[in-house]
């Protein structure tokens, strides 16, 4: 069967780019010949302008009044043309290992009889935060095609409702089309039959639907080196909440005696430092950095992810005011949501952070994961 996998755009995004590799991987090994469809330049970056006055008001906030390390002004064309530099590795890892690979600049560009199927999915592709086409997410661009029609764990990002009066009418509408819809938390279980009347099925992330020896194996092809430390920091927030951060870094660090070590994007953090010096880790050292791993602190989905495939004691930040609902589902399933905090005398107070019963997440994670890619080959 030919599929057209829709997903976000694959940036510089370890998760992002690992989900829809994933995916579209266990698709290939089902036997089916699996597109991933992505959308290139389409003003998703735009913002209305109300929108861009609010963010410069913040960040002009936190660096003259909070004096934080803000960059207030975004430099969008000069970041575009940094990007392919900052991204080089990242992207080899793309052109590699993920093809039949669609770039296109418009979803209607696809013909009705291009594909069999379609899969939307994984990551927060429902979310209008990260997709403002949202209706696009849903597959309006293929209406009335007589083509299968699957969600495969797509996520809202956030357990509140984001969408307007509008998209809710036009989006569930759209999802109603559907043969199979699931979703990565349980939340947006709920969200599906209160906001769309549409029952979805809570299944795993795509990446957990892969063996952790075939990372190893993406591990061992690729060009890595030892981390330089014994605690991977995976932090993706930006100034919000850094110094309360930096203080369970810190008591980490000097607890346990571990040397910290990041596989970040350097841009990020150092808006300044020469281009040269900015190239971001690739995929596969980022891969290596929980490998090599004694101990993770992150606030990222994805990061919990994997410290739990490489069988990592880990500890989450969970900020509120962007969303814990995606890490607290994924927690739950493992019985591993003593993993958050929200302050560093949190952490002080908490247990040993390395009793994780590691044979009972497998057990869970089997039978997880063999309920999700049943739910797949049942769609299809």
């Amino acid at each position: 069967m030919k599929i057209g996998i829709l997903t976000l755009p694959l940036h510089i995004n370890y998760g992002g780019i690992l989900q829809a590799y994933a995916l579209q991987t266990v698709l290939t090994q089902m036997g089916h010949e699996a597109t991933l469809i992505d959308l290139q330049e389409v003003n998703i970056s735009k913002r209305p302008f109300w929108w861009m006055l609010l963010a410069y008001g913040k960040r002009a906030v936190r660096k003259y009044v909070l004096r934080r390390k803000d960059v207030v002004i975004f430099r969008e064309r000069k970041w575009k043309k940094e990007l392919p530099v900052i991204g080089r590795d990242i992207h080899r890892f793309v052109e590699q290992n993920i093809h039949p690979h669609l770039k296109i600049t418009s979803l209607y560009s696809i013909q009705p009889d291009d594909f069999d199927a379609f899969v939307v999915g994984s990551d927060q592709i429902w979310r209008p935060k990260y997709f403002p086409y949202i209706e696009e997410a849903y597959l309006q661009f293929a209406a009335g095609w007589p083509v299968k029609r699957i969600a495969y764990a797509p996520s809202f990002g956030v357990s509140q409702w984001e969408y307007t009066e509008q998209q809710t009418g036009v989006c569930g509408a759209l999802l109603k089309r559907f043969d199979a819809v699931s979703v990565r938390e349980d939340s947006a279980v709920a969200l599906c039959d209160k906001h769309f009347q549409v029952s979805a099925t809570h299944v795993l992330d795509p990446t957990m639907l892969l063996p952790i020896s075939h990372y190893q194996e993406l591990i061992a092809k690729g060009d890595t080196h030892p981390s330089d430390g014994q605690m991977l920091t995976y932090i993706l927030d930006g100034s919000d909440q850094r110094e309360e951060k930096n203080k369970i870094v810190s008591y980490l660090s000097q607890t346990l005696g571990y040397k910290a070590y990041t596989v970040d994007h350097v841009r990020y953090n150092q808006p300044n430092a020469p281009l040269e010096q900015c190239i971001s880790p690739s995929v596969e050292q980022w891969l290596r950095g929980f490998e090599d791993a004694q101990l993770v602190i992150t606030d990222s989905f994805h990061a919990c992810v994997f410290s739990i495939l490489f069988h990592k004691p880990f500890v989450v930040f969970a900020n509120k005011n962007r969303g814990v609902a995606r890490l607290e589902s994924l927690l739950k399933i493992f019985s591993l949501t003593d993993r958050i905090v929200t302050s560093s005398q949190e952490l002080i107070d908490k247990r040993d952070l390395f009793s994780i019963p590691w044979q009972e997440v497998d057990r869970i994670h089997d039978q997880w994961k063999q309920q999700s890619i049943r739910f797949l080959q049942s769609s299809l």
